[in-house]
């Protein structure tokens, strides 16, 4: 019975997770080694290009009347327009000059709740808050005040919302279309915003993750006044309010939801949390019952790089690592191309959704620093494409300027560009997938020692910017911030340009050149031919694999 109703509910939850499937995870101050709060994204779509986007606030307020063009994040179609408000802040990224950063995923929810009739999507309620909000709590009440007034046109969404002091997991739905005399009746959204209590981690992953929720607890706990009664109305739920559940009502849970989205959140957690195995059924979507906490208090505090590396994740070490099945072909390739489902003999099988995916547009793990002046403390880790073949250059939350590799414009997806970080990082990564063990691991190393580089070094920077805006010198220090970060992000390109030539010199042809102190090896006549390469062969999962296969023919005869 249990098969027919994984078969039965895997088809419209995994489609919806191939074309939504983006990963948070938040780290309050008090679960950081160095007392940040920490915001991790991974904007993962098939249509996504990887940029950096950058919004100067004008030095002067915008004149009443301005009005804002809204196009929806995902396809560019025009929604319509807003009325601008006088005062913005600049942003960079996810992340704006007050150390506000935002992510999201989508987890779609019922789906007679999206409204036609929407004039603000997803993407827009983030990007609009960063330019507004002081505070995570402001950019709360800021989305809620916009999708409320104008319509939401999207379906249902989590958000991870922080600042320096504090963190949020924040999830809303529409309340699909009501017409009554040429109106939407229902305009608006219900919506729960938690507090992760510090010193604890949460994460969230295409799934709605917010059950029960205090109803009195304001200082940390915020709702929509008609969360509860709007439930009633659709017939998703008949108990006392107590024991109401948000994503039990608007995002009930079945095995995709578990294996697609949960797991990756399991994952993340069981890394830093003792005791996760317990949910490992759960994670699987066997055991819909055993469910996960919304958040953790992790064993030891978490330092950022561990953060970088969990984004990386492709399950190692559970029943689900994607290096290990046949699936991984000879060389251990922790990727399966979509579509991420198959059928055999009438049943259905699927590949597994980790963390860390070929199809991630952009990347970044935020630092918010309360003990830093907000130009110096607001600190973007930033990247493009896969994070497993990907590293993440420093981006300060003050920049003026994006560095051209991560410009906008520079390139798009369906147009190459050799000035453009998205394209250096896919074709190392299109390189590295043929043989996962071998160049995987090489890239994986490289991009380790630049963010232990990174990590080292901007703490100088921290100090030296510091004392600028100590000293009185802001402007000069935002200049200072301006260039490290432009710079340094323009030393990785160029690093990666390397990178890729070197890697096809060093690995054409399935080969390992063999190397010295002084570079590649010849074969000691001078003539620069090399010396015998070394041959890795495959896997022996692999190997037994094809004789089962194909042994009959392949069969050397004595």
């Amino acid at each position: 019975m249990k098969k027919i109703l994984i078969t039965t509910l895997l088809y419209a939850a995994i489609w919806a997770t191939d074309s939504w499937a983006c990963t948070n995870f938040i780290i309050t101050k008090g679960a950081s080694t160095d007392g940040s709060v920490m915001v991790s994204y991974s904007a993962d779509s098939h249509q996504l290009y990887g940029a950096l986007y950058k919004y100067n606030a004008p030095k002067g307020l915008y004149k009443p009347g301005t009005m804002l063009p809204i196009y929806e994040w995902d396809t560019g179609r025009y929604l319509g327009e807003i009325a601008q408000v006088g005062q913005t802040y600049s942003t960079v990224g996810n992340m704006n000059e007050h150390q506000v950063i935002i992510g999201e995923t989508t987890y779609g929810g019922r789906s007679e709740l999206t409204d036609s009739t929407g004039r603000i999507d997803y993407g827009s309620l983030i990007y609009i808050a960063l330019q507004r909000a002081t505070t995570a709590r402001e950019a709360i009440q800021i989305m809620v005040d916009l999708a409320n007034e104008y319509g939401y046109a999207s379906s249902g969404e989590s958000f991870s919302v922080a600042d320096a002091n504090e963190a949020w997991i924040f999830e809303i739905i529409g309340k699909g279309c009501k017409i009554v005399d040429g109106k939407n009746v229902n305009k608006g959204i219900v919506w729960v915003a938690r507090r992760i209590p510090d010193g604890y981690i949460c994460a969230h992953a295409n799934q709605a993750r917010i059950a029960q929720f205090p109803l009195d607890d304001p200082e940390n706990c915020l709702y929509a006044p008609d969360v509860i009664s709007f439930a009633r109305e659709m017939g998703y739920y008949d108990g006392p309010d107590a024991e109401f559940s948000f994503c039990d009502a608007y995002a009930p849970l079945n095995f995709s939801a578990l294996r697609s989205c949960e797991a990756r959140v399991w994952s993340f957690f069981r890394q830093f949390v003792e005791g996760m195995d317990q949910y490992t059924d759960y994670a699987m979507g066997y055991d819909l019952d055993n469910r996960m906490p919304l958040w953790v208090k992790p064993t030891h505090k978490i330092s950022p790089k561990q953060v970088f590396d969990a984004m990386r994740d492709h399950y190692e070490g559970t029943p689900m690592d994607m290096t290990t099945d046949i699936g991984a072909g000879g060389s251990a390739c922790p990727y399966r191309w979509r579509p991420m489902e198959f059928e055999v003999d009438g049943v259905t099988y699927v590949n597994e959704r980790a963390t860390a995916t070929q199809q991630t547009g952009f990347w970044f793990v935020g630092q918010a620093r309360n003990w830093l002046p907000d130009p110096v403390g607001g600190l973007l880790w930033f990247g493009v494409d896969d994070a497993g073949t990907s590293c993440l250059t420093p981006i300060y939350c003050s920049t003026t300027e994006v560095p051209d590799c991560f410009r906008e414009g520079n390139g798009h997806m369906t147009e190459y560009s050799p000035t453009s970080a998205f394209w250096i990082f896919n074709r190392i990564a299109q390189f590295a997938y043929l043989r996962y063990d071998i160049i995987g691991k090489a890239v994986q190393e490289v991009a380790n020692q630049w963010e232990n580089e990174k990590l080292e070094q901007v703490k100088q920077i921290d100090r030296q910017a510091d004392d600028l805006i100590k000293r009185g010198k802001e402007k000069q220090a935002v200049r200072y911030l301006t260039d490290y970060s432009v710079n340094t992000a323009q030393d990785m390109f160029a690093k990666w340009v390397e990178l890729d030539r070197y890697l096809l010199v060093k690995y054409m042809d399935g080969n390992v050149k063999v190397e010295d102190a002084n570079g590649f090896k010849d074969n000691g006549y001078g003539r620069n031919i090399p010396a015998s390469p070394e041959w890795p062969g495959y896997s022996e999962k692999w190997k037994r694999a094809v004789v089962k296969d194909n042994g009959d023919i392949l069969k050397a005869v004595e």
